[in-house]
């Protein structure tokens, strides 16, 4: 079976996606599944033979997510893969913001033709900054990189405070005691020196740090932005840097307002650039194809909804059904064997271990997307 590859991807996929069963390529012209990382597929034309995509990262922004459900295609992420080289940027981001280290470096390196040492000496007062031991640190997300980053603050002496609308009882659990959460965000905003921001884009989060989340938070603020660009509202974010409002934002998702403002500093988008990242990602990556394509288990799929029904059992025949949510009764009155589903908003997904194929009887059924066999 051919895998694409719309980017580089680590090598390791293929201690996944074994040569014997698998031919991992650029140029697959009839692709069973596809591994992308950052390309951009919402203009993409998608092969018709494809029936699973792997994002080799948390965000899904470049993949057309309705438009693949309604062609029965399952997106998978792979949420915490790179969640440690994120927490490590966040932690150098809390690092150069409060030291003024980016400014004092810019400044060394103008000093060509001087006595540097009597320059620096002289002049190293312009680049005082603040230690971060004591200081509160507010957390908006507490997700994968967010709990690894609470640690990593509370390791340091920082206080920590932490917002999640969606956290679990058993995520909360995995949460430092010392760490204190707010059901208001007003309230983390309102205590924090710092604000680091773990969310992904939604329609509830985008331009949430705006005028009037800023007018709530601490004069001197500094806020970290290692998620997504469009969380800010750049005019508004700007605006409050100029009057000192915000002391100092550091982001790792530059555009062409956010550069050359004093008081921003601005990373190339780092976060997952680091070897261990990238291998962690695609080896979770090719795991998720590999489940599907040979077992069809769903595990983090972000547009239908997770069932894992454990191996198939020898001598049957596994059929899987992806389908409209209104059409789950249907579909299961058509399957004639041991069957599993699951629903997610306007998507089910139903595994059947039957004796006999009896796909041709699913496909029949309004409201089914995507039929397949599995023997």
């Amino acid at each position: 079976m051919e895998i694409l590859k719309l980017n580089a991807i680590s090598p390791l996929v293929g201690d996944i996606l074994t040569a014997d069963n698998y031919t991992i390529s650029d140029t697959a012209s009839a692709p069973v599944a596809i591994l992308v990382r950052s390309a951009n597929m919402h203009e993409y034309a998608l092969p018709e033979s494809v029936i699973a995509v792997a994002r080799a990262g948390a965000g899904v922004n470049n993949i057309p997510l309705d438009k693949m459900a309604e062609c029965g295609v399952c997106v998978f992420n792979t949420p915490g893969a790179n969640a440690n080289a994120v927490k490590e940027l966040v932690i150098g981001a809390l690092i150069i913001a409060s030291r003024k280290i980016v400014r004092g470096i810019n400044w060394v390196q103008s000093l060509g033709g001087e006595d540097v040492a009597k320059a620096v000496e002289k002049g190293k007062k312009a680049f005082v900054g603040q230690e971060i031991l004591g200081k509160t640190l507010g957390i908006v997300g507490l997700g994968a990189i967010g709990r690894l980053v609470s640690d990593a603050a509370l390791a340091l002496g920082m206080n920590v405070v932490g917002y999640d609308p969606y956290l679990s009882p058993a995520l909360s659990a995995k949460l430092d005691s010392r760490v204190k959460t707010v059901s208001d965000l007003g309230a983390l905003y309102a205590v924090s020196d710092y604000i680091t921001l773990h969310v992904p884009s939604t329609p509830q989060t985008k331009g949430c740090i705006n005028k009037d989340s800023i007018s709530g938070m601490k004069d001197g603020v500094v806020i970290i932005n290692c998620a997504r660009g469009d969380l800010f509202v750049d005019d508004d974010v700007i605006e409050a840097v100029k009057s000192g409002k915000i002391d100092r934002v550091v982001t790792d998702l530059p555009n062409n307002k956010l550069i050359g403002v004093d008081g921003i500093i601005t990373i190339p988008h780092l976060g997952a650039s680091t070897p261990e990242a990238e291998d962690n990602c695609a080896v979770m990556a090719a795991k998720e194809l590999k489940d599907y394509i040979e077992q069809g288990i769903v595990v983090n799929s972000v547009n239908f909804p997770c069932l894992n029904p454990g191996a198939k059992p020898a001598g049957k025949v596994r059929i899987t059904a992806l389908t409209k949510t209104d059409a789950l009764p249907e579909a299961l009155k058509a399957v004639n064997g041991e069957s599993k589903s699951a629903t997610r908003g306007d998507y089910a997904y139903i595994v059947a271990d039957c004796d006999e194929d009896c796909s041709s009887a699913l496909e029949k059924v309004k409201g089914v997307i995507k039929v397949r066999v599995i023997k």
